[in-house]
């Protein structure tokens, strides 16, 4: 399967692998990006030096393109715009603000950027600003989330900007059937988040693999829409004191500090019960560990059978 994602980025297959915080490192980018995909490291709110590191580490570990996903509301964001030019990354992706300021300096160093977008709005101000994709992520993917769906984002997107840039999907993609979907919609490339989760080469605690192996269709929730940065996680007892928490006349600072730590507590500690484990509603349909290679792989493959299928 080829796009015009592919010849942007100098990339195998159109896929993506999501920006997960703390999750999302130079282990799993590079795998993915060895598999063909694209490979990105999550910024996330960790220090620059943090984030160069695992940077280096990937160039280690392939000679491919990679990405890194900076949030534009982390106080590193600044710092973290310069390394990326400094190491010489090929992609950008970002979210959690406009990279407006940075644009200049970026295409400078021949970086490709690609803003992670929740609405038709927000992709044509993205593309005027000088995005080279945009990356239409429905409410349906894991940690922060937006309010449309991806059946109903996509396309709309799509319409909107497809005639000037390549458009990704994202958001409930976990198999070849959400693959064949998105292409359907008329989306050049996808992004896979919680399908990553339980890949061999992620180092998420086993705890949290686990967890997303065990899932159910019904078993995310959002929280944290009071603050205004919702957030879709697996349920626990976390997720219980939030709803509590929420339907009371707790103040946005209140909410806040019960989240402090927590995504560490699930991550790098395998608290299940404290811990933000993150992760779409798609994760009732991850149900094994597989390489990176083997979940491109099997998605693709099952894609383009869907996708040459005869209708008739």
């Amino acid at each position: 399967m080829k796009s015009r994602i592919c010849e942007l980025l100098n990339i195998e297959y159109p896929i993506f692998q999501g920006a997960m915080a703390r999750i999302s490192d130079a282990s799993l980018a590079a795998a993915v990006s060895e598999a063909g995909g694209l490979g990105i490291i999550a910024g996330g709110t960790a220090p620059v030096e943090a984030i160069r590191a695992e940077v280096r580490k990937a160039k280690e570990l392939t000679n491919k393109p990679f990405g890194v996903n900076i949030m534009l509301l982390s106080e590193f964001a600044d710092g973290m715009a310069q390394m990326v030019c400094e190491e010489g990354v090929k992609v950008v992706t970002t979210g959690a603000g406009a990279p407006g300021k940075y644009m200049e300096m970026w295409k400078s160093h021949g970086i490709k950027v690609i803003p992670v977008v929740p609405s038709v709005a927000i992709a044509k101000r993205m593309v005027r600003s000088g995005a080279d994709a945009v990356i239409a992520e429905g409410t349906e993917s894991g940690g922060h989330v937006g309010e449309l769906t991806t059946m109903v984002l996509v396309p709309q997107v799509v319409d909107a900007v497809a005639a000037e840039v390549p458009v990704i999907a994202a958001g409930g993609i976990g198999d070849g059937r959400g693959v064949a979907a998105a292409f359907m919609l008329g989306a050049d490339a996808v992004q896979v988040g919680t399908r990553f989760l339980t890949a061999f080469e992620c180092t998420v605690h086993q705890n949290y693999k686990q967890k997303v192996l065990n899932a159910k269709d019904i078993d995310t929730v959002v929280t944290g829409r009071r603050t205004g940065h919702p957030v879709r996680t697996l349920k626990n007892q976390l997720t219980r004191k939030f709803v509590a928490l929420e339907s009371t006349n707790a103040t946005v600072q209140e909410i806040e500090q019960l989240g402090v730590g927590a995504l560490s507590k699930a991550v790098v500690h395998g608290d299940m019960d404290n811990g933000s484990v993150m992760a779409g509603q798609i994760a009732a349909i991850v149900n094994k560990e597989q390489s990176c290679k083997d979940i491109i792989t099997s998605m693709l493959s099952e894609a383009e059978q869907l996708l040459h299928k005869d209708w008739r």
